[in-house]
């Protein structure tokens, strides 16, 4: 009986958590426009849900230049990503919370097919969303984009 009443304490502080997360905006859950980092131009709108306790991001829609490719695949990909689709892509996975981060989760590169492992953040009031893609070696070597929180109409 008592490890049933944790049981459900914990889920309840679960529960609210996210309530109170998606109540300040906080929450990475949601819709996000991904910035180009060397041109400062909108590159694809993602979806971030939570499924089973962890975080799945799908690429929604993308906006390629003229001179591009306008449906992409992902030919650097390696396994079941390789020769697929760019757009409908789950290209990030694998997140839990921890403190104000998400934590342990890997996000895939579609245009040089590398998946690095990555910490999610959500700052300022829940408009941006960080994102630190990196490698460790010694220490950890990446780079942190900024993405833009969007909404439906966006798509």
């Amino acid at each position: 009986m008592k490890k049933l009443i944790a049981i459900a304490c914990f889920v309840i502080l679960l529960f609210s958590f996210n309530i109170k997360a998606m109540a300040n905006n906080t929450s990475p859950i949601g819709l996000w426009k991904t910035i180009d980092d060397s041109t400062g131009e909108l590159k694809s709108i993602v979806k971030i849900w939570l499924e089973h306790g962890k975080l799945i991001g799908k690429i929604k829609k993308i906006f390629p230049k003229p001179d591009e490719d306008q449906n992409p695949i992902c030919d650097k990909c390696k396994g079941k990503r390789k020769d697929k689709p760019v757009l409908g892509m789950i290209f990030l996975w694998g997140f839990t919370p921890s403190d104000s981060k998400w934590k342990g989760g890997k996000i895939l590169d579609p245009e040089n097919g590398k998946v690095y492992k990555c910490v999610l953040r959500v700052v300022d009031g829940g408009k941006r969303l960080k994102v630190f893609g990196y490698i460790r070696i010694i220490f950890k070597i990446g780079r942190t984009q900024t993405w833009l929180r969007a909404q439906e109409s966006d798509l």
